[in-house]
C-alpha cells in the first residue's frame, strides 16, 4: 500500500478566532439570519431592562427610509468612562466583547436584578452583523457618541456637555444591518409590532412606540389593563367560559429570590385556536420552557383538586394535564432572577426552579379562586372531563394480533397504565438494577419501562427473519408493537403502543455502546420508527453536585452530563461565593447507582429531563448507512481502522 502525501495540517493550521469574528464567521449560532428582527431585539431587551429595572417610561422604534432602524429610550444611559480593569472606555465594550454588560451584576444593589441578559451575547452581535451601529448615551449632563462598522469602531468615542435641546438621559441606537448575513433584511412587520406590543403589556405604564418614514404611520402601545385587556384583544371575540388571572412574587422569607414570581391571566373556551403567549424577564420565549410546565402543573393540581372536593369525576375517567389544559389561553410573565434559556435567541427557557417557581404561586391561587367562583370551576371541571372522555376513546385500541394469537407482552415488561399515544412513552433501560430505580421513580400513568439485559445484539447484518431468535429483540418489538421492516416497506404502525420510545443508558462508554447498538437496530430494522419522530435518546447525568446554601440560595444537588457543565456549575458557584471545596462531586458510575427520586428529577420527569429525538434528514440516509457499516459491519475492519485514524483525537475517553 502507497503511504500517503505528507499533510500540510501544522500548528499554522490552527485559527483563532478573537472578538466578533466568530459571530461573522458562523452568524447562525448567534442569532436568526432570516431576517435581523432578532438583533433589532436584542437592542430593544436593552431599552426594555431599564424599564424593566424603573428607569424607563418609554422606548421608541424608528424604521428608517435608508433601511436602517433606531431604538431609543429615556433609561439611564450607557456609561461611557473608561473600565476600571479593562482600561477602555464601557460604552465601547459593551457593543465590542461577547458576554459583556451590566446584566452579570445580580447582586443586592446591582444595576439589573431581572433582566433576560446574561444567557445570550446580547449588543456585541447586532454590532457584528451590521455595516455601521451609531450609539449615542445621555447621562450626567454629557452627551457621548460612538459609532462602529462589522463590528469595530469607526468614530471613536467623543463627549460634549448637554445642550438645552438635549434629553436628560437614555439611550439612541441606530443599526444599519448588513445583507450579506440575512435572507432579507426586511423585517417581518406583524411579527415587530406584536413584539413592541407585548412589551407595553408587561410594563403598564410604560409608551412604546413605532414609527414608520417611508408610510408615515405611527403606532403607540400603552395599556394600564395589564394581561386581561391583551389577552382578551388577542382572542377577538371568542366566548370565554372561566377566565383566571392573578400574580405572585417572592419575598425575602421564600426558598426563592425576593421578587422572583409570574403574573398571569388564563381563559378557556369551547371553540376557537388557543392562544400562548409566554415571556421571562420580558423575553418572548416562543418555544415555551418550564415557566409554562409550572402554569401547566399548577392549573392541573387547582383544577385536579376541585373535582376531587366537589366529586365531580365520573367513574373510570383518568384526568391528566392536557385535559385542563387544552382549551386554555393565556398570557404568561415570569420573573427569574438567573434566568438559563436553550439557544441564544432565548426562545425556550431551560431553568428547572421555574417550574416549581410559577406553580407555587399559581395553584393556590386557583384553588381559592375556583372554590370562590363554584359555577365557573363546574364548568371548567365539564371542560376538562369531556376532554379526558375524548382522548381516552380515541386511546382504546385492540393489542395487536400476530400469527393466530394475540402477542403476548413480555414478562419483565412494566407497563404504563395510559393507551394514549401522545402521552406514552417507553424506556429501553439498560440493566436490571438500573430498571428497579426507573420502575420506581417513573410516572405509572404514562411511563413504561422495559429492562435490557448486557449488551443488545449488533443486529447490523442479521437478516430480518432470524431477529426474533434474540429474546432482546423480540421483546422490544413485541413491546412496541411494530414488526421489523426495511426503509421501503409500509409497515402497520396501528399497533405501535407508546409514543415515545426512549433509549436510556448509562452515561459513561459502555452507555453510548449500548446507544449506538440500540440506535443500530431501529435504523435498520425500525427507519419508520425514526421518520415519525418516535425513537428518543434520554440523557442522565454523569456528575452530581452538592452544593451548600449561597445567599438566598437553598443547599441543592446540581447535575452535569458531562466535564463541560461540570466546569460551568463550579464556575457559577465560585462567582456566587462558594469557597473551594465546599461542594461536593460525585460521579455516577452507572444509572442503578440513582434513587428512583434522582432519576426522576434528572432524566424521567418531562419538565426537567434531557430527551434528544432522533432524526435523519433524507439527504443524509445513504451517509449515514455508510457510516454504520464501517462501525458495525464485521468484514469492515480496515475501514474501522481508518476511521480511527482520521478522526481518533476528537474522541473523549473515559477510563
Amino acid at each position: 500500500m502507497a503511504s500517503k502525501p505528507p499533510s500540510d495540517y501544522s500548528e499554522g493550521s490552527i485559527r483563532v478566532l478573537k472578538g466578533l469574528e466568530p459571530v461573522k464567521q458562523r452568524p447562525g449560532m448567534y442569532t436568526r439570519t432570516d431576517n435581523p428582527l432578532h438583533c433589532i431585539q436584542e437592542v430593544l431587551d436593552n431599552a426594555a431592562d431599564e424599564a424593566l429595572a424603573g428607569f424607563g417610561k418609554r422606548i421608541k422604534v424608528f424604521l428608517h427610509a435608508d433601511g436602517s432602524v433606531s431604538v431609543d429610550d429615556d433609561g439611564r444611559g450607557i456609561p461611557f468612562g473608561l473600565h476600571p480593569e479593562e482600561k477602555a472606555p464601557v460604552i465601547e465594550l459593551v457593543y465590542t466583547r461577547l458576554h459583556t454588560g451590566g446584566k452579570f451584576d445580580k447582586g443586592k444593589g446591582g444595576a439589573y436584578s431581572f433582566s433576560g441578559g446574561l444567557h445570550g451575547v446580547g449588543v456585541s452581535v447586532t454590532n457584528a452583523l451590521a455595516k455601521r451601529l451609531e450609539v449615542g448615551t445621555y447621562r450626567e449632563g454629557q452627551v457621548a457618541s460612538i459609532a462602529f462598522s462589522g463590528g469595530d469602531v469607526v468614530d471613536k468615542l467623543s463627549v460634549r456637555k448637554q445642550g438645552s435641546d438635549d434629553r436628560k438621559q437614555g439611550t439612541s441606537v441606530r443599526v444599519w444591518p448588513d445583507a450579506k448575513y440575512f435572507e432579507t433584511t426586511a423585517l417581518p412587520m406583524a411579527e415587530l409590532a406584536h413584539l413592541l406590543r407585548s412589551k407595553a403589556v408587561l410594563m403598564p405604564g410604560v409608551t412604546v412606540q413605532l414609527h414608520d418614514e417611508k408610510k408615515k404611520e405611527t403606532q403607540t402601545w400603552q395599556y394600564k389593563g395589564g394581561l386581561r385587556d391583551y389577552l382578551m384583544q388577542t382572542l377577538n371575540g371568542d366566548p370565554v367560559i372561566p377566565l383566571f388571572e392573578g400574580e405572585g412574587f417572592a419575598d425575602s422569607n421564600e426558598n426563592f429570590a425576593e421578587g422572583e414570581g409570574a403574573s398571569w391571566c388564563v381563559a378557556f373556551t369551547e371553540d376557537g385556536q388557543p392562544v400562548r403567549e409566554s415571556y421571562v424577564n420580558l423575553i418572548p420565549t416562543t418555544a415555551g420552557g418550564t415557566h409554562e410546565s409550572g402554569l401547566r402543573d399548577g392549573l392541573f393540581n387547582a383544577v385536579k383538586s376541585f373535582i376531587e372536593l366537589h366529586n365531580l369525576q365520573p367513574k373510570g375517567v383518568k384526568l391528566l394535564p392536557e385535559d385542563v389544559f387544552a382549551r386554555a389561553s393565556y398570557v404568561l410573565s415570569a420573573k427569574v432572577l438567573d434566568p438559563q434559556f436553550q439557544g441564544q435567541i432565548k426562545e425556550r427557557l431551560n431553568s428547572r426552579d421555574a417550574v416549581r417557581l410559577v406553580s407555587s404561586f399559581v395553584r393556590p391561587a386557583l384553588e381559592l379562586w375556583l372554590n370562590q367562583h363554584v359555577d365557573y370551576g363546574k364548568k371548567l371541571a365539564e371542560l376538562a372531563i369531556r376532554a379526558a372522555q375524548t382522548r381516552q376513546k380515541a386511546g382504546q385500541k385492540v393489542e395487536k394480533r400476530k400469527g393466530s394469537g394475540v402477542a403476548v407482552l413480555p414478562g419483565k415488561l412494566t407497563d404504563c397504565e395510559s393507551r394514549d399515544l401522545g402521552h406514552n412513552e417507553i424506556f429501553l433501560v439498560e440493566g436490571d438494577s438500573a430498571g428497579g430505580s426507573a420502575k420506581m421513580g417513573r410516572d405509572k400513568e404514562c411511563q413504561a419501562i422495559l429492562p435490557l439485559r448486557g449488551k443488545v445484539l449488533n443486529t447490523w447484518e442479521v437478516e430480518r427473519d432470524r431477529l426474533f431468535a434474540n429474546n432482546e429483540i423480540h421483546d422490544i418489538a413485541v413491546a412496541i408493537g411494530v414488526d421489523p421492516h426495511g426503509p421501503d416497506d409500509t409497515p402497520d404502525l396501528t399497533g405501535l403502543r407508546y409514543g415515545k420510545v426512549c433509549i436510556l443508558s448509562d452515561a459513561d462508554v459502555d452507555g453510548s455502546h449500548i446507544q449506538v447498538l440500540l440506535l443500530t437496530l431501529f435504523f435498520r430494522h425500525f427507519p419508520k420508527l425514526i421518520d415519525a419522530g418516535n425513537v428518543y435518546v434520554a440523557r442522565p447525568p454523569l456528575y452530581r453536585v452538592d452544593a451548600p446554601a449561597r445567599g438566598k440560595k437553598p443547599a441543592a444537588k446540581l447535575y452535569a452530563l458531562d466535564e463541560g457543565e461540570l466546569t460551568a456549575i463550579l464556575d457559577k458557584l465560585r462567582k456566587e461565593g462558594v469557597g473551594e471545596g465546599k461542594w461536593t462531586i460525585s460521579r455516577f458510575k452507572g444509572l442503578g447507582e440513582m434513587s428512583a427520586e434522582q432519576l426522576w428529577e434528572t432524566t424521567l420527569n418531562p419538565d426537567t429531563r434531557r430527551l434528544l429525538p432522533v432524526q435523519l434528514r433524507q439527504l443524509d440516509f445513504l451517509q449515514t448507512q455508510n457510516l454504520i457499516t464501517k462501525l458495525m459491519g464485521k468484514g469492515e475492519a480496515a475501514a474501522r481502522r481508518e476511521l480511527m485514524e482520521l478522526h481518533g483525537d476528537a474522541v473523549d475517553i473515559d477510563i
